[in-house]
């Protein structure tokens, strides 16, 4: 049976809520896939709107901001790496990309353009299902730490309003980025593993692919470090993980 993939959320802050449908942006170039993964997340409750090309993405996206978008890379009329780039412009909703398996030049690519996970084609639509729960369960999620972190005097992170300042002056972080700095400062000095990581903060298991966190600590620091390719507060431990320095 059908279900409507629901979520609830404080109504106008007077502490009443309501049921609100989640709504997923498909941008698919290819009618076979797009029409028979549509309708497969419809029959899991989800609102799809589909688009065909960039063009369409941009508009469908300007005028029907979504809770998720999907997006393959490979459009008619448009680099799906610009679509991405411009959809975080303005947004910080979770990006899932859709890639060529052996193709891992492009997956890089699209977490380096904004997007917070992949999914190789061709995929079973039951784990690109999961993949949206997770992103929408840890999005919804967010915010749960309240204390300030101060990191070397440089890097000021507020989980409590969802700000990182670094030398006083706010950056912007995608939601993903986020939820992994928030990860490491709240343990400071620990060493995390890409494991730990990858099951804290995206919110399942990868089994040995440990990729898009290597990508996203590296987006990471470029926003942060004074030096990125000498970080002094996200520090790789070689054969174990990363470590955030107090």
């Amino acid at each position: 049976m059908a279900f409507r993939v629901t979520c609830r959320r404080d109504a106008a802050g007077c502490g009443q809520t309501e049921l609100v449908t989640v709504s997923v942006l498909f941008v698919e170039d290819d009618p076979s896939i797009r029409i028979a993964t549509a309708q497969t997340l419809r029959d899991d409750g989800y609102d799809v709107v589909e688009a065909a090309n960039g063009a369409e993405a941009l508009d469908r996206f300007e005028h029907r901001p979504p809770d998720c978008v999907l997006l393959d890379l490979m459009l008619p009329d448009a680099d799906g790496f610009d679509v991405c780039r411009t959809f975080r412009t303005s947004s910080s909703v979770p990006i899932i990309i859709l890639t060529a398996k052996s193709d891992s030049h492009d997956m890089v690519a699209g977490l380096e353009a904004g997007a917070d996970d992949y999914v190789t084609k061709p995929f079973e639509s039951k784990v690109l299902v999961a993949r949206i729960r997770a992103l929408l369960r840890r999005a919804r999620g967010q915010g749960d730490r309240t204390d300030a972190v101060l990191l070397g005097g440089r890097v000021e992170v507020r989980a409590e309003d969802g700000t990182v300042s670094v030398e006083g002056r706010e950056v912007h972080l995608t939601r993903t980025e986020f939820r992994l700095l928030c990860e490491l400062t709240a343990n400071l000095g620990k060493v995390l593993s890409r494991e730990q990581l990858l099951d804290s903060v995206w919110d399942y298991d990868y089994f040995g692919e440990t990729k898009l966190v290597d990508v996203h600590i590296h987006r990471l620091r470029s926003k942060v470090e004074l030096d990125p390719a000498r970080p002094a507060h996200i520090v790789t431990v070689r054969g174990l993980g990363y470590r955030a320095v107090p």
